[in-house]
């Protein structure tokens, strides 16, 4: 996007890499070392092979959070967790446009309960999936991995986040890239039109809660990889 002035970069590391005995010093050491957002991946063993955290969980991690808590509702249904994951304390929550029929109601129902709303798209789901639903979201998450388990590979999807770049215009929507996040895939993807990177094993890599200089290191590579691009904030 040459020319152009783009939103600062967010980094939102995936707490599902992080050490799961230790939740609270893991939140507190990503966060110390640059973390902008802190992203929780909700799996129901249903919509996603996987199961991880619920309500009570989330909860527990907003005592730890003093940055944004953006959870990622990978569950099916969605609407009669809504309110619970509000009390929990999330800031965003965002539903996949696949885990329901009614997800104009289901983005409503976010608002409504004080969050800020996201739709989430499968890396095989059509970007035109968001294009009635972006005077109500917040965020669009575009999957370049199959949710359900982190540290896959990465799927370029960069076309689709440029025409969903383009149906955004300038509407105060995130462009949130969720799989594969690393700084090889971090420039393209900025370059297409996203603007907040969730980052798993890439962060959490070679780190730990007594070791967090290694987080540090990773999440300023991966901003500096993305800042490369011209107009770009680190």
């Amino acid at each position: 996007m040459k020319g152009t002035t783009m939103p600062q970069i967010r980094i939102a590391p995936s707490i599902l890499s992080a050490d799961f005995a230790d939740f609270g010093r893991e939140i507190r050491a990503i966060e110390a070392q640059g973390a902008d957002w802190v992203h929780v991946d909700v799996m129901d063993g249903h919509f996603v092979p996987n199961l991880t955290f619920g309500p009570p969980a989330v909860k527990a991690f907003r005592r730890h959070v003093t940055t944004t808590m953006d959870v990622h509702l990978m569950i099916a249904p969605v609407d009669p967790f809504i309110g619970a994951y509000a009390e929990a304390g999330a800031d965003i929550l965002t539903a996949h446009v696949e885990a329901g029929p009614h997800i104009h109601r289901t983005l409503q129902a976010i608002r409504a309960a004080g969050m800020k709303a996201g739709v989430a798209l499968n890396p095989a789901t059509p970007v035109e999936a968001a294009e009635h639903l972006l005077d109500l979201a917040d965020l669009v998450c575009v999957m370049t991995v199959n949710p359900g388990f982190g540290g896959q590979k990465f799927i370029d999807l960069a076309p689709k986040i440029r025409r969903l770049r383009g149906m955004i215009g300038d509407r105060p929507i995130h462009i949130e890239v969720d799989g594969g996040v690393d700084p090889t895939t971090a420039p393209g993807l900025v370059r297409a039109g996203a603007d907040v990177l969730v980052a798993g094993s890439a962060v959490f890599r070679d780190g730990s809660a007594d070791a967090p200089e290694a987080y540090g290191r990773n999440i300023r590579a991966i901003r500096s990889a993305a800042a490369l691009l011209e107009g770009v904030a680190p």
